[in-house]
């Protein structure tokens, strides 16, 4: 079967020598929606930085069939639409539109392509009217839905999101679990908020120390509160 994302065997250590990754291996089927959870320090955000290689580690990781190295670096970020935990990594443009055409303009996209993209991108996160907004003027929980639109002007085959839930109130929350309930990506999340999980995520992998401890049904992963614990994690 064809993976959309395959991981294997994912070693990874920092520069001042800190060891983050003992061996991760993982694969997510085309459209599937995974969640990643685990406490602090476990190496969620270090495994996500690593699928459109801002980190490279020892290990192989393939997304859509195309192997992750330097010279594949422009591919595969085509493919994988990082959304990071903080949107104001993520929004840097004056203006809401010129964020979403950042990547579509460097893709050197024609004119009426990037405006296309660009108004389907904002469409499928609920924010066409915001078009010509000032993004540091915008609330949290508008700023992760604009973040996600500079990434869906990609046509990104995966989205991997860091804490998307994080800092938003109710509505917000509510409203973000229907938006990416609706997308087509395949979906890779890494979060704390296990009542996210539950609502949205039919897969749950744990990682803990580096390193994968559980990979199941999130019905299951959820139900069994002796693993949770173990891993510093509470049953919602």
């Amino acid at each position: 079967m064809h993976h959309t994302l395959e991981v294997e065997n994912l070693r990874f250590t920092y520069p001042d020598g800190h060891p983050a990754l003992f061996g991760v291996s993982l694969s997510i089927a085309p459209g599937e929606k995974v969640a990643l959870v685990g406490p602090n320090g476990a190496g969620k955000s270090t495994l996500m930085l690593h699928l459109n290689g801002i980190l490279q580690g020892d290990g192989n990781i393939c997304v859509c069939g195309t192997p992750v190295k330097k010279e594949t670096l422009g591919k595969v970020r085509a493919a994988v639409g990082l959304v990071f935990q903080h949107p104001d990594d993520q929004l840097f443009s004056p203006t809401v539109f010129e964020d979403v055409a950042f990547g579509p303009l460097h893709m050197g996209l024609p004119e009426a392509e990037v405006k296309r993209r660009v108004s389907k991108a904002l469409a499928s996160v609920g924010m066409g009217a915001y078009v010509d907004r000032v993004s540091h003027h915008l609330s949290m929980g508008e700023k992760k839905r604009i973040a996600i639109a500079t990434v869906l002007s990609m046509d990104p085959e995966i989205l991997a999101l860091d804490e998307p839930t994080a800092g938003l109130d109710p509505r917000a929350r509510r409203g973000l679990i229907n938006l990416l309930r609706d997308l087509p990506q395949t979906i890779l999340a890494s979060t704390h908020d296990l009542h996210f999980v539950r609502d949205l995520f039919p897969r749950t992998i744990i990682m803990d120390g580096g390193r994968v401890v559980a990979n199941g049904p999130t019905e299951s992963i959820l139900h069994d509160t002796a693993l949770l614990e173990a891993h510093g994690l509470e049953k919602p």
